[in-house]
């Protein structure tokens, strides 16, 4: 008799957050994980019958999630940011500020998702978990091909062993094990280096936060310039053009901070288990309407880079406000 969907809902929900962000490491896209989670537990239910606990339930609904999330990413679909097309500009132009309308973008996860995430003992291998979610490590995982991003995150992220994930992909062991190395290879290609990103804001750090948030507040350029590291980013999906350097950045946001002071309000957020600022830019009848998610890296010394996305649909999945007073 087949298992009642309420019954198995109930089995299911331990594993779904996790299974989500799984999903989201894989497609690059919170929404595109939700539907992936969504199909996952349907197949799942209606094939629980099958399933027997021939495994541990858990080593089955990821599998199940995998090659849903390898069946999407088989359209062809990667999500970047600007950085991952291109090299850094100078001096901008309009037609290097357009919108890239054609370029499936990489989202940003709200950390408040990763909360349930099954956490290791090992404090250590904690850290290491939570820099793997990291909006810098998402981004460069799309540099990868589907499988090898699939092989990498089972085994080096979740710790699947090797029999494990060659069963769980339906291929041998010597194919998992090369896939695993490749992906290895072509991450340390792409993914920067992760010495100078702090895993909490340590008093130094969040002064930095709180510094950026009253640049905006206040248009304060000198403020935002001191906060700065000497080769801070500045990315804006969806446009596809990118800078680097403080002098660069700063120049771009004087360009809005000649407004003056109360231009903007700010609230604080979190994205990829980083600090987040959400920007409201002032209308014509004196209120608030969203205008930008600011994700920070911070560093010692300061901001070490900024992704701004202006997709006014984050503020959705954030649970954001779109006006505020």
């Amino acid at each position: 008799m087949p298992i009642d969907s309420e019954e198995f809902a109930l089995l299911f929900a331990p594993y779904r957050r996790e299974l989500l962000v799984h999903c989201y490491r894989m497609l690059g896209s919170v929404h595109d994980a939700e539907d992936a989670v969504q199909e996952t537990s349907l197949r799942a239910w209606r094939s629980y019958d099958d399933f027997e606990g021939r495994s541990q339930l858990r080593h089955w609904l990821y599998r199940i999630a995998t090659n849903v999330a390898l069946r999407e990413l088989e359209k062809g679909h990667r999500r970047w940011l600007p950085s991952g097309l291109g090299n850094p500009i100078g001096e901008p132009t309009d037609d290097q500020m357009r919108e890239g309308r054609d370029i499936a973008w990489l989202e940003p996860i709200p950390t408040t998702l990763l909360t349930s995430m099954s956490e290791p003992q090992d404090p250590a291998d904690a850290v290491a978990q939570r820099q793997r979610i990291r909006l810098a490590f998402v981004a460069a995982l799309q540099h990868l091909p589907p499988r090898q991003r699939a092989v990498l995150l089972l085994r080096d992220v979740l710790a699947f062993r090797a029999a494990e994930v060659a069963g769980l992909l339906e291929i041998s062991l010597a194919a998992a094990n090369g896939l695993l190395q490749r992906a290895r290879d072509k991450l340390a290609e792409a993914a920067p280096s992760e010495q100078t990103v702090s895993e909490t804001l340590e008093p130094e750090q969040q002064h930095a936060l709180d510094e950026y948030m009253a640049a905006f507040a206040n248009s304060d350029i000198p403020r935002l310039q001191r906060i700065l590291l000497a080769d801070a980013s500045l990315e804006m999906p969806p446009v596809a053009a990118w800078f680097s350097g403080r002098v660069t950045v700063v120049d771009f946001f004087a360009r809005s901070f000649g407004a003056g002071p109360g231009l903007f309000r700010v609230i604080a957020a979190a994205a990829n288990g980083q600090p987040a600022v959400a920007l409201y830019m002032r209308d014509d009848d004196g209120s608030y309407r969203v205008h930008a998610l600011h994700v920070l890296t911070p560093a010692p010394g300061g901001i070490a880079r900024i992704v701004v996305f202006l997709q006014a649909e984050i503020f959705e999945l954030f649970d954001l406000p779109t006006t505020i007073d």
